[in-house]
C-alpha cells in the first residue's frame, strides 16, 4: 500500500502530462490509501479546469465519475484529533501549507511501523522533499 497525495490523484481523473505516469505507479500498487480530505482537493482542481474551459462538463462529469471509483477503491485516513497533531506537529518540522501537513500526517498516521513501511506518491516538488525528510520512498522516483 503506498500513500497518494492528490497532487498524484489528480492525473488519474484528468488528462495531463504525467497521467501516463501516474498510472502505471497506480498499476504497481497493492491498494491506494489517501487523506479523507484529498477528495476536495481534487474536485478543487477538476472545477478549476473546467472554470478554465480546459474541459467541458462532461470532461467534469467523467473525472467526477472517475474519483468516485477511486475513492471507492481506496483506504481513508478519517480525520481526528490524533492527525491534526501530527500535522501541528509536521509544519512546526516543515516548511509545508496546512493542507500539505494534513497530507503528510495522514501517510505519517498510516505507517504505524515508520514512513520506510509504505511509499508515498506525489508529484508536487515542496511535499516531495519534506516526505523524503520524513523518511519515506517517494514515488514516482
Amino acid at each position: 500500500m503506498r500513500y497518494w497525495d492528490s497532487s498524484a490523484l489528480v492525473p488519474l481523473l484528468l488528462a495531463e502530462e504525467s497521467s501516463r505516469i501516474m498510472e502505471a505507479e497506480l498499476r504497481n500498487d497493492k491498494a491506494v490509501a489517501t487523506w479523507w480530505g484529498a477528495r476536495i482537493e481534487c474536485v478543487s482542481a477538476i472545477c478549476r479546469r473546467l472554470r478554465e474551459n480546459v474541459i467541458d462538463e462532461r470532461g467534469y462529469t467523467d473525472s467526477i465519475a472517475r474519483l468516485e471509483i477511486l475513492e471507492g477503491n481506496s483506504y481513508l485516513v478519517e480525520p481526528s484529533a490524533r492527525l491534526r497533531k501530527m500535522a501541528e506537529a509536521t509544519v512546526r518540522r516543515q516548511a509545508l501549507s496546512a493542507g500539505d501537513a494534513l497530507q503528510l500526517a495522514a501517510a505519517l498516521a498510516l505507517n504505524e511501523d515508520g514512513p520506510g513501511s509504505t511509499g508515498f506518491v506525489c508529484l508536487d516538488g515542496i511535499l516531495r522533499k519534506a516526505a523524503t525528510r520524513e523518511g519515506f520512498k517517494v514515488f514516482p522516483a
